[in-house]
């Protein structure tokens, strides 16, 4: 039970807000911090907890993508499936994740290291084909670096490949210095 484990931090996550229900978010992601999902007993908890009907909840909680309603591997591939991902390469991302890795959208593998989700808009679209490993980015996919951060996260669970902040990229022309 989160009430028993975190009783001092959800007390904490609902004093920050003048009305309860605004705590929902924040409280749906400590029952995914601390069981790796939101399960159906946590969603009935924090129902109680905000005094909001176990329904109420569960349409929070399906909506957005970056909840977990069932387990997740420990590398939580998610690749974007919107339109302008779609256009760059999203499901030739999807078809190397099932050669690779024998799984599909919503499959885990049976060592539970690795699962996938397609996911809505990821916010990279000027970078596309890319997928989100947890938390990290991983933009401008090619198959040579997918299979780089596969190898990186089976080897010792880091990358070195994943991306910061967008940067523009110089144009080819530019001269250093020069504005």
């Amino acid at each position: 039970m989160l009430k028993e484990k975190h009783a001092t931090e959800i007390e904490e996550i609902i004093s920050r807000y003048p009305v309860r229900r605004s705590a929902l978010i924040p409280l749906l992601y400590l029952a995914q911090r601390e069981e790796g999902f939101v399960s159906e007993a946590a969603m009935k908890e924090i129902a109680g907890l905000l005094r909001l009907t176990p329904p109420q909840v569960y349409e929070t909680a399906t909506f957005y993508t970056m909840l977990n309603l069932k387990p997740v591997g420990k590398f939580h591939l998610q690749v974007c499936k919107s339109l302008m991902c779609g256009l760059a390469g999203s499901d030739t991302v999807i078809g190397w994740v099932k050669t690779k890795l024998g799984i599909g959208p919503g499959e885990m593998t049976t060592d539970k290291l690795f699962s996938l989700s397609a996911v809505e808009c990821l916010a990279a679209c000027g970078t596309a084909p890319m997928m989100q490993v947890n938390e990290d980015y991983y933009e401008r996919l090619t198959e040579e670096t997918f299979d780089r951060i596969l190898a990186d996260l089976k080897k010792d669970g880091t990358c070195s490949l994943k991306t910061g902040p967008f940067m523009w990229p110089e144009p080819a022309n530019a001269v250093k210095g020069e504005t």
